[in-house]
């Protein structure tokens, strides 16, 4: 009798777990973010003029990911890729300083991207949008040309 009712719970649970899990398809970090300028973490003379983020659902587990950057002297840089948030390796187009990436999104809130140029590690971000859904903040890893660690934040406003 043990063993059925364990068998029953263990059905029913598993029934129930889809209703308990958020897709990462309601995450609030799907959407298109800019970068609070103001509050970068560059100095102000390296400060870009715009970055605009953008994450969209592209179906079986995938996110795509889009940036668009007017650097400081106008110049532009873009990245596209289309990545499993599952941490596969994936190839990145563009010309943002890094060609390859994996994605894990632990939490509904929390996406990790790791980001590397050529073979060499480039920087490890963290996104993590706020309770209100109208902020991101950006944790961004990496290491100076010495070999100095770095860490910065930087904060995104979503955008309609």
């Amino acid at each position: 009798m043990k063993l059925l009712s364990a068998a029953l719970l263990s059905v029913a649970l598993l029934q129930a777990m889809p209703a308990l899990a958020e897709s990462p398809k309601s995450s609030p970090l799907l959407g298109r973010w800019s970068l609070d300028i103001a509050t970068s973490a560059l100095p102000e003379a390296q400060r870009p003029q715009q970055v605009v983020l953008e994450f969209k659902d592209a179906g079986a587990g995938r996110w795509s990911s889009h940036v668009d950057i007017v650097l400081h002297d106008g110049k532009t840089m873009k990245s596209d890729g289309t990545l499993a948030l599952d941490g596969t390796p994936a190839s990145l187009i563009g010309s943002y300083g890094a060609n390859q990436a994996t994605l894990k999104l632990p939490a509904p809130n929390t996406l990790v991207m790791q980001l590397v140029d050529h073979g060499a590690p480039a920087s490890t971000r963290v996104y993590t949008v706020a309770a209100d859904r109208s902020t991101m903040t950006e944790t961004k890893a990496f290491f100076a040309h010495d070999g100095t660690p770095i860490l910065q934040t930087n904060l995104f406003k979503r955008l309609p």
